[in-house]
């Protein structure tokens, strides 16, 4: 029995089969654990997500920024132009997809385990336990009937800086970027969602979330995705990040985290899918 945290798939389903026979994944006695962006750019989004819905309680799955822009997609939003989800809005169990993804979390923290995964960051203000609230501040939201309307709320940079009296769709859109969004923030909070190469190309004055020496999170071991260009430059203990560029040509990463001893990890290379830029 082992348990495996993915990286960002993005569709790229043919190297998450790869992936799982190089680590003779087994349905009955594993768990896999997938950091966001199942979908999106890759070529076979609609087998990725059926798949990975398919392994029911085999699978853990915590919702990217792709992943919700699919899901305004499925409310006929059209401020997105470069996607690759058709198949998936066309399909007969289009629904049943959109319905299960809608309810999928934010974040997830395996107490026994040690791990809290999610798909971009942590702000530096917010403990484990906030975190988990705000979480299911969103999630609640995403099950709700006013799904449609926050879908129409949810794009935007502003507010950048967490606030505790922030209130209605402000306060709702800047949780959905910290998790899914954030890379470099400044030392007090404020994001920077213009930036994402590695660390040191950014703007003056910010920082990689993770960086930051108040971080009230910083005890946690955090899995995470979303950042292709940071996993050979992280530097930091307790930060796991496992979005390898697979979409771009890099590879797809699995990590086993309840390893004997340490974070064991498995890669398998991939074929560059788009000339879309990130």
């Amino acid at each position: 029995m082992a348990i495996y945290a993915i990286g960002d798939i993005q569709g790229c389903f043919d190297a998450l089969k790869s992936l799982l026979k190089k680590i003779s994944f087994d349905p009955q006695k594993d768990t896999l654990w997938f950091v966001g962006d199942l979908v999106n750019r890759g070529d076979k989004s609609l087998e990725t997500l059926r798949f990975i819905k398919n392994l029911g309680d085999s699978a853990v799955c915590v919702l990217g920024n792709h992943d919700l822009a699919l899901l305004a997609l499925s409310e006929d939003n059209n401020k997105l132009r470069h996607h690759t989800l058709h198949d998936i809005l066309n399909a007969p169990d289009r629904e049943e997809l959109i319905y299960w993804l809608r309810h999928r979390p934010l974040l997830h923290h395996n107490k026994k385990l040690g791990y809290t995964m999610v798909h971009a960051g942590l702000p530096p203000q917010w403990s484990l336990k906030k975190a988990r609230s705000y979480a299911k501040e969103l999630e609640t939201m995403l099950q709700s009937d006013d799904f449609p309307l926050f879908m129409k709320k949810m794009f935007g940079n502003k507010p950048n800086k967490w606030h505790k009296n922030l209130e209605g769709w402000d306060r709702l859109r800047f949780i959905t970027n910290a998790f899914t969004r954030m890379r470099y923030c400044k030392p007090g909070g404020k994001l920077n969602f213009s930036d994402n190469g590695t660390p040191g190309t950014q703007k003056k004055g910010y920082i990689p979330w993770f960086a930051a020496t108040k971080r009230k999170s910083k005890d946690l071991k955090i899995v995470f995705g979303h950042w292709s260009t940071l996993f050979d430059h992280i530097g930091h203990s307790n930060v796991y990040p496992l979005d390898t560029g697979c979409l771009w040509g890099g590879t797809l990463t699995a990590v086993e985290l309840d390893h004997a001893h340490s974070p064991k990890y498995f890669t398998v290379a991939c074929e560059a899918q788009t000339p879309i830029k990130r």
